[in-house]
């Protein structure tokens, strides 16, 4: 990233490279509980506003060993390396488990840490996946008084109205700021690399959110913007990876090929940080109608909604960022995303958007295969942008 402010770059950095370390800091500091919650849509404000650290569990870097007996080989890297973790201790900085929706992989991989940390209290609700239903709303409200119940009970702290209001507004503001990064890397005139940004936003899973606000103000405030826009790369859009973050060396394989990764529509990336949370209504309504909400500002495979849908909120994005083309990341054995795949590809090869499928997993990255698909994918681009159309 050009014109970094590179301290507090780079504490974000060792927050995002290690969470469990960040969290056990962050714990022995303050005395206070840290809960973890999984993807893809636990509101953190409701933890926050107890006084509690929420963290979003991240896919471990480590090789799974002990998790390798706990779960299928079939189930994707994240909920095999989440049942790891719980088997080796990586989780015993957490004070309770919340998840507030789930796919059958990571119901598997909750019961597994259920098996092996008993004394942690576990608790999920299932959101709706239905978004348009005349009760759809209701019962999103109903799920969000269980989750508040369960982690008051866990925290042993009330959650006021007032104190989940003041956890929204710097919640809000966090995600704000998170998109004055993206609308800089749209614009293309400041540099920001997709692992960089991928830095940014996982960090803001993990850390304490003030302490994030504050770190990224100060990076935002060095940044120069170029003049123009370089025209010579690339211009692609990330799209896919649902739970668990691609790895970085992958990120910058993609930008070593001559693409310039310019929007996103990753968990860890614009998913995340698409959608605030309403402040001009009851905070605890709020939750509710944002879990809604980010449906329709960012379309999920995994959420049916007959007024929205992925495919055309992409190809709209693709306008929005002058994205060149598309690189769909799928985790491997990643249902939602498998079963989401081929309606989306019609989509985009019915308007002619280049696409590109590079499967993901956690044993490890086939650096040089991928690098060969990605800059024949790119070289592709660059022929097609440059053709001269034949006269008739």
């Amino acid at each position: 990233m050009q014109n970094l402010d590179s301290v507090s770059y780079d504490a974000l950095a060792a927050a995002a490279a290690d969470p469990v370390t960040y969290a056990q800091s962050w714990k022995a500091r303050t005395g206070r509980s840290v809960i973890g919650s999984f993807p893809m849509n636990f509101p953190s404000e409701l933890t926050h506003a107890t006084g509690a650290l929420p963290v979003v569990i991240q896919e471990s870097r480590t090789a799974i060993t002990e998790g390798r007996s706990l779960l299928p080989e079939f189930y994707c890297g994240y909920t095999r390396s989440l049942a790891d973790q719980a088997a080796t201790g990586e989780l015993d900085v957490f004070d309770a488990f919340v998840l507030a929706d789930h796919c059958v992989q990571l119901l598997g991989a909750v019961d597994v840490i259920r098996w092996a940390k008993p004394q942690i209290p576990t608790h999920f609700a299932q959101f709706i996946s239905s978004m348009d239903d005349p009760w759809s709303q209701g019962q999103v409200i109903d799920k969000i008084g269980s989750l508040r119940v369960e982690v008051e009970e866990i925290v042993g702290t009330t959650v006021t109205p007032e104190a989940l209001a003041v956890s929204i507004r710097l919640f809000n503001e966090n995600r704000r700021l998170l998109r004055e990064f993206y609308e800089l890397r749209r614009s293309g005139r400041v540099r920001i690399t997709a692992s960089q940004m991928q830095t940014l936003v996982k960090s803001s899973m993990v850390m304490d959110i003030e302490e994030h606000s504050a770190l990224l103000r100060s990076i935002l405030g060095a940044l120069v913007p170029e003049e123009y826009a370089p025209d010579a790369l690339v211009r692609v859009h990330l799209s896919g990876h649902f739970c668990a973050p691609p790895r970085p060396e992958l990120l910058d394989v993609i930008e070593e090929c001559g693409a310039l990764v310019v929007n996103d529509d990753l968990y860890h990336g614009w998913r995340y940080v698409s959608t605030d949370v309403p402040e001009d209504v009851d905070p605890f309504d709020a939750l509710a109608l944002w879990y809604l909400d980010r449906n329709i500002s960012a379309p999920c495979g995994t959420r049916v909604q007959r007024n929205v849908d992925w495919d055309t909120y992409l190809i709209e994005s693709l306008k929005d960022s002058a994205s060149d083309g598309v690189i769909t990341l799928m985790a491997k054995f990643c249902e939602p995303l498998m079963l989401y795949y081929p309606e989306l590809k019609k989509s985009l090869d019915g308007h002619d958007i280049p696409v590109l499928l590079i499967e993901t997993e956690h044993e490890g990255l086939a650096e040089e295969s991928t690098r060969t698909r990605v800059e024949t994918f790119v070289e592709r681009i660059r022929r097609n942008k440059t053709k001269v159309p034949t006269l008739a």
